[in-house]
């Protein structure tokens, strides 16, 4: 008899090597492993070590601000060689001066002073060590903070995500121009309806991507630095006889942001909750076009072309499926999520100040890093489309009860003319094609048979689902 224990044994898992431990460099999340590549400029942003640089640069551009205007006694001129000193400190952050930076960090337990004992202990080669009290002066955590991520969220959208929209909606218009008299038929509730073109259909989405482009490309980036509750308290009780808020005004105007004049203790991130409302809702006209391609795909609209060496399924080697497309999606829901998120918890702060902001500003580098793989996806797949223009004459050429639209429309202008036997037009083109599929022969016979004027029965005569597209052609060429 076998040990009543061996059934009841439990499976137990190989020791395993930490890979956290083994390897620091895997990532838990997508974006900083198999993505990386398609995100990593925004590393440059919107990093946490890219959060670090731009407090430096706001530290350091606030201690050279201070000294041009004289704002307290004693202070003297900086020398050039001084002010490139103070600035290199910037430039030249790297590697090891994050390590630096972390040990500081590791004893202050606080990321902002750490940046300015990191600041201070670099004065005395630049001959400004009796000037370290200037470092981060009047200063609250927010002043430096707001102005930081106002700088890397402001690049993120210029230099990374707003020239990856650009290239997308680039393809698109490309498409829609190349399909602008590609005869399709249309589904609305998906039924057959009037025809229009291929390219029609897409340009659609060209011109309402291109308006919410134009919305955050004109986007606003505010910034505050006003003290502990935006008040100058400080700043007044240090030197009273100077004009804060005018100086406040010009330090951030200098950093190429917009001045926040009156705030709590911190920026108050309407302005990012703006920008995230935007792209969430460009994301979301994406995503719509995203399920549309997908859709003609599946219904053969769109060949994909294969890439060499690609495997479309793992088990049907017929397949290519549309995964860029389908990526883009995701990676869209995501985004969306994360912008949602933080639009809504962004603008608001218990009464003067209160935390969540900085855990949340945190994931602006996650929520914009998903919109720009959709984008690089959605970029990849359009380059891999072909329309299919055979299958889509195929259907048009089964659907010719769509035309009834254009026979009772052209009735009832007639009878407006005064022309006789054009009564009840819509309820006779209804009892033709009314859930029935009418082909040439039958739709031609029935306008012979209605007694129209010569000119309006030849027009008629002349149409098909192909040709019945009314503008299309011209819209898709000219907003596309």
């Amino acid at each position: 008899m076998a040990n009543s224990t061996d059934s009841a044994a439990p499976t137990v898992s190989p020791t395993r090597v930490r890979l956290a431990d083994a390897q620091p460099q895997i990532a838990l999340g997508a974006l900083d492993g198999r993505y990386r590549s398609a995100v990593a400029p925004l590393v440059d942003h919107l990093s946490e070590a890219a959060l670090n640089r731009h407090r430096l640069h706001v530290e350091v551009e606030w201690f050279i601000h201070l000294c041009a205007e004289q704002v307290l006694s004693g202070l003297p001129t900086l020398s050039e060689e001084q002010v490139s000193g103070l600035r290199s400190i910037v430039t030249e952050f790297g590697t090891a001066q994050l390590e630096e930076l972390g040990a500081i960090e590791a004893q202050t337990h606080h990321d902002v002073k750490a940046v300015e004992y990191f600041i201070a202990r670099r004065l005395e080669g630049l001959g400004l060590s009796e000037l370290t009290p200037l470092v981060h002066f009047a200063c609250t955590s927010e002043d430096i903070n707001n102005l930081s991520y106002a700088l890397g969220i402001r690049d993120a959208v210029a230099e990374v995500w707003l020239p990856a929209a650009r290239t997308a909606l680039d393809g698109l218009a490309e498409l829609a121009q190349d399909a602008a008299e590609v005869p399709m038929l249309s589904r609305t509730h998906g039924q057959p309806a009037t025809p229009t073109t291929l390219g029609k259909e897409i340009a659609v989405f060209v011109h309402r991507l291109r308006r919410q482009l134009r919305r955050i490309e004109a986007q606003e980036f505010l910034g505050k630095i006003n003290g502990a509750t935006g008040t100058y308290a400080a700043h007044l009780a240090a030197a009273p006889e100077a004009d804060w808020p005018s100086l406040a005004q010009r330090f951030v105007e200098k950093l190429g942001l917009t001045f926040n004049p009156l705030t709590t203790q911190i920026e108050s991130h309407d302005y990012q909750a703006e920008l995230y409302a935007d792209m969430a809702r460009f994301n979301r006209i994406l995503h719509g076009l995203c399920v549309d391609v997908w859709s003609y795909i599946s219904i053969g609209f769109f060949r994909q072309i294969p890439v060499a060496g690609a495997t479309g399924s793992s088990t049907m080697p017929h397949k290519v499926n549309p995964i860029r497309f389908e990526n883009a999606e995701a990676n869209l829901e995501i985004s969306n999520a994360l912008l949602d998120a933080l639009g809504s918890t962004l603008v608001e702060s218990r009464w003067q100040r209160d935390l969540t902001d900085s855990s949340g500003q945190r994931n602006i580098g996650t929520a914009m890093g998903h919109s720009v793989l959709a984008l690089t996806n959605m970029s990849k797949g359009l380059k891999q489309l072909d329309v299919a223009e055979e299958v889509i004459a195929a259907d048009l050429d089964a659907n010719w009860e769509v035309l009834g639209e254009a026979i009772q429309t052209v009735m009832r202008a007639e009878a407006i003319a005064g022309v006789e036997s054009m009564e009840n037009p819509y309820e006779r083109l209804k009892e033709l094609t009314r859930g029935r599929r009418v082909d040439a022969e039958k739709l031609k016979e029935f306008v012979t048979g209605l007694g129209l004027s010569k000119d309006a029965e030849s027009r008629l005569a002349q149409l098909t689902p192909g040709t019945y597209t009314g503008l299309a052609a011209q819209l898709a060429r000219q907003f596309g």
